[in-house]
């Protein structure tokens, strides 16, 4: 199994990220194509993954589907300074089309569906930050977010590599965001 953890930190941008994108070009940040990726999350009838902030979802994105699981949030989770560090556990899906048969087994096997959140993700890659990477997503019905992230094995390293790639886009005075797009999502949905 792998020991790597997921490092990020996401906060609220002002404006739809196009300021932002234009500084990312500036500094050498590379951006991927932008992508939309439809997520459904679930939760087991006995626990509440709201309350222990446990993520099991379906991707979608294309021709590309997985599965993923990041366990509850704790204190050592989740820093006072809103950086998040998870283990992320992804079953990697043959095809789009398998996801409605994951969607499927999920439901079948008791977990409740909460809520589908669409976002459009545009991914930057610096050529002398290897393993760092600056997503800005505009989440429907939500709104615009930036998301710094490292993977490592390394917490304290990651954790000192966002903040110093915050430093350098200078988004350091930007509101973090503690909750995943899931929570938000379910907050701003009509009862």
């Amino acid at each position: 199994m792998d020991s790597a953890i997921e490092v990020e930190r996401k906060r609220q941008l002002p404006d739809d990220g196009r300021q932002l994108a234009l500084l990312l070009g500036e500094l050498g940040w590379k951006p991927t194509h932008p992508l939309t990726e439809v997520d459904t999350y679930y939760s087991r009838p006995d626990i509440d993954y709201m309350a222990t902030v446990e993520c099991l979802r379906v991707r979608r994105r294309g021709d590309f589907a997985e599965i993923t699981y990041k366990p509850p949030s704790t204190a050592v989770t989740h820093s006072a300074n809103g950086v998040i560090s998870k283990q992320e556990t992804n079953v990697h899906l043959d095809s789009a089309s398998q996801a409605a048969l994951a969607d499927q087994l999920l439901e079948y096997i008791g977990m409740r569906p909460l809520v589908r959140v669409e976002k459009n993700r545009t991914t930057y890659h610096h050529p002398t930050q290897p393993g760092v990477t600056v997503s800005i997503d505009m989440v429907a019905g939500v709104g615009a977010f930036v998301e710094t992230e490292v993977i490592s094995t390394d917490v304290t390293l990651a954790t000192l590599k966002v903040e110093q790639t915050e430093n350098q886009l200078g988004i350091t005075d930007l509101p973090p965001v503690d909750l995943p797009y899931r929570d938000l999502a379910l907050t701003r949905a009509p009862a």
